[in-house]
């Protein structure tokens, strides 16, 4: 291998690391989750903003949250049923990465950027049977008494 090469192949290595992206069918969108913390990680870029979520010890589901008002969204989506289907997940996690929506679309919902401690609550959708990392896909964003789909732009 001459130094050219050499060197693009260190340069590939000192990349920071990209984040995963994963599409809606990549998830378990019959059954809807609930998980309410603090951020503790945040990565405001495309392709979606991501952060990390700080459960607290003896996570709860809110008891308004089937009568929660949330806003339409361009994407045919019953919003009131997903809230009254919401669970907590199977599993223990304290810290899980939401992948929220691309900066543009929040953006057209006028979400403030989340800043690290900030207390929020999503319903979303992780994999199936709650496999591989506490992941979760965002539907609906609860923030600073506001709610915001995240599917597509508003209606």
């Amino acid at each position: 291998m001459d130094r050219r090469h050499a060197l693009g192949s260190l340069a590939l290595f000192a990349l920071p690391p990209a984040f995963a992206h994963h599409g809606w069918s990549s998830f378990d969108q019959k059954r809807p989750i609930w998980l309410e913390g603090r951020a503790a990680k945040v990565t405001w870029r495309n392709p979606h903003a991501e952060l990390e979520l700080e459960l607290p010890p003896d996570p709860q589901l809110p008891a308004d949250l089937a009568t929660r008002p949330v806003p339409a969204q361009a994407a045919p989506l019953d919003g009131p049923a997903l809230l009254k289907a919401a669970t907590l997940p199977t599993r223990r996690d304290r810290r899980w990465v939401l992948e929220l929506a691309p900066i543009a679309r929040l953006d057209a919902w006028k979400v403030p950027e989340i800043k690290v401690g900030d207390a929020l609550g999503v319903l979303g959708y992780t994999f199936a049977a709650e496999k591989g990392d506490p992941i979760l896909r965002v539907e609906y964003l609860f923030h600073g008494g506001k709610a915001y789909g995240l599917r597509s732009s508003p209606a």
